[in-house]
């Protein structure tokens, strides 16, 4: 796999560099945002990940993520020392897929390429029923990923879309998180938690309905079609 590595510390990304190499990736790295951008001409370059560090000299990393994110649909994978959860769904908001805080496992690095590269082509096999779902003011478009509330069009990540027609297949029905994470993130591994968390705050955020997706604690997750 291609992998675009967005780093200015040239010894960081010659270590992370080293390190993806030997895990067979095939790793182009560009030192500012701008250099980033041109690398992604035209329409991702064959990119299967961006690893994008926010702190840029030249550019703010979330305002690079967003244009990569209008450029092209290449995962795109923050890498930040911001471990409060705003400025997480501030960069999931922007179009990012996941996200690693600094200072992370290699393994969980590894782990998170893996699980973003492997739903780069949609997979509608999570969903049965009616290509449709009407779920109140949401309406779920299964082929399409399109997703509308009151018939305005809400940009969701690959992954929050997957999460949110998880959900719509059976509402009220209590989703477990071990079983969330497995059909989504297509994992078993215990980390992906906090970013469940992240991904059902951020789908709260961008759908206006923070009553939509229920906590059920210590289970798991519901959709209430009830809310407003």
């Amino acid at each position: 796999m291609r992998l675009l590595l967005v780093e200015d510390d040239n010894h960081v990304a010659a270590a992370l560099s080293a390190v993806l190499a030997r895990h067979g990736f095939d790793v182009t790295h560009a030192r500012s945002g701008e250099e980033a951008l041109q690398a992604l001409v035209p329409e991702g370059a064959g990119f299967g990940v961006v690893l994008l560090d926010l702190g840029l000299p030249d550019q703010d990393g979330y305002e690079v993520c967003g244009k990569i994110r209008k450029r092209t649909s290449t995962p795109v994978i923050m890498v930040t020392a911001r471990s409060d959860v705003r400025s997480r769904i501030h960069g999931l908001n922007l179009g990012a897929d996941d996200y690693v805080v600094k200072p992370y496992d290699t393994g969980e690095l590894l782990a998170r390429i893996h699980a973003v590269s492997r739903r780069s082509v949609p997979d509608d096999t999570a969903v049965t029923g009616e290509d449709v779902l009407h779920l109140g003011a949401v309406r779920i478009e299964l082929p399409t990923r399109q997703v509308t509330v009151d018939g305005s069009v809400v940009q969701l990540t690959r992954k929050e879309f997957e999460l949110l027609a998880l959900l719509a297949q059976r509402p009220g029905v209590v989703f477990r998180r071990e079983q969330i994470i497995s059909e989504v993130w297509r994992t078993s591994w215990e980390g992906t938690g906090r970013t469940l968390e992240v991904h059902v705050a951020s789908l709260r955020s961008k759908l206006r309905m923070p009553a939509l997706i229920e906590t059920v604690r210590g289970v798991g997750y519901r959709l209430v079609t009830s809310a407003s």
